[in-house]
């Protein structure tokens, strides 16, 4: 953030292309604990906005995340029966998890998987893959979603947006037109109670170009947002669609790293 901070001005991502130049907006997706114990504090510090996109049904469930969740239930290391096999659900041919990266290629199958289907069979899937594997489904404390409470208490900072991100962060092109309208409508109002405002920006679950169905943005719009996020890199002007914003991910870099990423980012 400090690298950040001294290569551009930091805005809202709500007015991203209304300032001078350049500038950048930070944005968190999904709704970690973290966003709150470990971000906003940073943020704070350096008195830089950012907009926190929520997943609301993993805030009401507790659960982790479901990307995270496979690498619990199916770990590196540890006890897991010599061979995966479920006993309902999709039919899965049996992989031998004692052959040599067995588990890296079920967490690859399963993580394909599971990002295809919806909320409800993606469960059941879980229970089951829980079962199997002799491991309960309850969330880490490092990885755990923001409770209701926290959401509140993130909200109360002048700093920080809260947006939606769906109820389910399941990929919209596995649903229909009425299944992404009550993702967004009902991931708006969760947030608006929970906080006592209005919740006018939203991202995409996944984000990318395969994850967006053409009239899925025509939805979002319809649904009361006026600042929609994508996961696809791209600069902001003032010419560009405000639900088309595009966003450059972040991974897991060192200052060095990042400052080398951004001066490229500046002419993507």
């Amino acid at each position: 953030m400090e690298r950040l901070a001294r290569a551009a001005a930091l805005t809202r991502f709500e007015n991203l292309g209304r300032g001078p130049a350049p500038a950048a907006a930070v944005t968190f997706d999904d709704g970690y604990a973290d966003n709150l114990g470990a971000a906003l504090p940073i943020l704070e510090s350096f008195a830089i906005p950012a907009v926190f996109f929520v997943t609301t049904g993993f805030v009401e469930s507790g659960r982790e995340f479901w990307w995270d969740e496979i690498h619990r239930l199916v770990p590196e290391t540890g006890p897991l029966p010599d061979r995966f096999e479920l006993p309902a659900g999709p039919r899965w041919p049996e992989l031998d998890l004692a052959e040599g990266g067995g588990r890296a290629r079920l967490t690859r199958r399963l993580h394909a998987t599971l990002r295809a289907l919806r909320a409800e069979p993606r469960e059941a899937l879980f229970d089951a893959i829980a079962a199997w594997s002799g491991r309960d489904r309850a969330a880490r404390r490092d990885h755990r979603p923001l409770t209701i409470a926290e959401v509140g208490r993130l909200a109360q900072s002048p700093l920080a947006t809260l947006g939606a991100h769906g109820v389910t962060h399941t990929a919209f092109t596995v649903l229909d037109g009425p299944g992404r309208k009550d993702e967004m409508l009902r991931s708006k109002a969760a947030l608006e109670k929970w906080t006592g405002r209005a919740v006018t920006a939203f991202a995409f679950p996944y984000g990318e170009r395969r994850d967006v169905p053409p009239a899925a943005i025509a939805e979002a719009s319809e649904a009361g947002f006026a600042a929609i996020a994508l996961n696809q890199p791209g600069q902001v002007r003032s010419r560009t669609d405000r639900r088309r914003i595009p966003r450059f991910v972040v991974g897991d870099w060192s200052g060095e790293e990042f400052s080398r990423r951004l001066r490229r980012m500046w002419t993507a």
